[in-house]
Formats: C-alpha cells, structure tokens, sequence
C-alpha cells in the first residue's frame, strides 16, 4: 500500500525560505492553476472519519482523488489513491454530476496557485509546492510517497527537511478544513 507523507508550512517569510531551498539546490516549475472540487459521502461524514474525495483540475487535465484517514506518526499520513480521468472542464462537471446523482453532496472548492518542484537531499527526492491558496495564504508543503513499509523513516525525512529549512509553522489542517473553517 502506498502512503502519501506530508508536511504543510505557512509561509512565514517567503524570502528566507526561497534562499534556504536554493541553497539545498531545490528547482522548481512553471506554476499551475489547480481547482479541487471536495464532495462528501451520502452514508458518511468525511469530516468525522477524516477522508477526503475530490476531482482536481489543472488545465485540461483532471484526477479523481481519494484520501483516506490520517494514520498518525507527528506528520500528515494517509493512503492516497489517485485516477486520471478524461480531460477537459466538460468531464469534470459530468464527475462531478454523476457523484451527486449518487448521492455525495459537494462541501467546497480550493483554488490554489502552485508552484510545484523537488529537491533532493541525502539521496530521498521530496515532492514540493508553493501554494498561495485563494482567500487563505501561502504555504509551502513537502512530500513523498513510499510505501507502508517505510513510513517511520518516510516521516523522520520530512523531520529533516523541516529543520533544514528552519520551519516552524506546521499547519495541520487540509486546505478543504481552512476553507470550510473561513466559511463558517
């Protein structure tokens, strides 16, 4: 089973945190719009059993994500299982119509413009992202993605990038929970 090993930061100061991932050599891409289109399940409340459904599209293309509940271990753990679905905006609208037809109800949208790119450090490849998330902030996240196998050392990694980077403002809550929590 693959896990997703995660860590979110608010952005404290965007300059010192760009000077310290140039110096560990992190390259980042051309940054990208995604929109993540949350439903909830007819028989469940995902906000209670901690999962999460969403189609994403970036562009033209699109993904069906499940998340399920976090695992534990002091660094956001949790199966992901991710689709490709067709592409275009007119696919994601009928997705995302078939859902409520079969009863999931729709609970937010995240906006976000994110700048993703990795760095390498003592031979492990994390995943990252700059995001400034519509209405929220600015944040930076790191992951990988292992599987259950290596979860332990997975999550004593991103511990070090972490300190490498001097972090401090873990931010615990999915962008969906921030949304949700603004809206209310």
């Amino acid at each position: 089973m693959k896990l997703e090993i995660e860590q979110k930061f608010r952005v404290i100061d965007p300059a010192a945190l760009r000077a310290k991932l140039a110096e560990l050599g992190a390259t980042f891409r051309a940054a990208v719009i995604q929109r993540d289109a949350y439903f909830n399940h007819p028989a469940r409340d995902f906000a209670e059993t901690d999962e999460a459904l969403r189609i994403r599209s970036v562009g033209d293309d699109n993904v069906i994500t499940y998340k399920g509940k976090k695992l534990g271990g002091g660094v956001k753990t949790r199966r992901e299982i991710e689709l490709p679905i067709g592409a275009g905006t007119e696919t994601a609208e009928q997705l995302g119509e078939m859902l409520k037809l079969l009863g999931f109800r729709p609970s937010a949208v995240v906006e976000k413009h994110r700048t993703p790119g990795n760095v390498t450090l003592d031979g492990v490849r994390f995943e990252l992202a700059w995001d400034e998330v519509a209405g929220i902030g600015t944040f930076f996240e790191a992951e990988l993605v292992v599987d259950d196998s290596e979860r332990e050392r997975a999550q004593q990694r991103i511990h070090l990038l972490q300190a490498k980077l001097e972090l401090t403002a873990v931010e615990t809550r999915s962008y969906l929970e921030m949304v949700l929590a603004r809206r209310a």
